[in-house]
């Protein structure tokens, strides 16, 4: 009796490790997985958002931003979501007229540091840090 008590102990607590390290394994895995598809598809929002700023402010650009828009639905977090339709209120209530930049500027910065908070965690930084700049290009 003492024999297989030996023998099923070891074996049993094997088991349970190699489940316990599978588990988080495979966890870490899928969260790597998670945050570079996440990584990726803000990058093309975060370039799509060019399509509203500055020089770079263009019906094509907005066209892209929208399409990506519709797919973060799928993937971003409900802060990112939050300031994605408060920069489109934004828009729409200035149809017709020069946006407050200003607001803009907040409404930009708001939708970069919603997304560094959903890949980071937590960020130091406020809206007002990130800047666009506008690149003229000569003819």
């Amino acid at each position: 009796m003492q024999t297989i008590i030996n023998i099923c102990i070891p074996l049993i607590s094997a088991l349970i490790g190699g489940f316990i390290s599978y588990f988080f394994t495979s966890k870490t895995k899928k969260y790597e997985a998670v945050l570079k598809f996440k990584e990726e598809k803000y990058s093309n929002l975060l370039i799509h958002l060019q399509g509203f700023v500055g020089d770079t402010t263009s019906y094509k650009g907005k066209k892209m931003f929208f399409e990506e828009q519709y797919k973060s639905w799928i993937y971003a977090s409900d802060e990112v979501i939050v300031a994605t339709n408060n920069m489109i209120q934004l828009v729409i209530d200035s149809q017709g007229k020069t946006p407050d930049k200003e607001e803009g500027r907040k409404a930009v910065g708001n939708i970069v540091l919603a997304m560094r908070k959903d890949l980071l965690g937590r960020t130091k930084l406020a809206y007002s840090d990130f800047q666009y700049t506008s690149v003229h290009m000569e003819k």
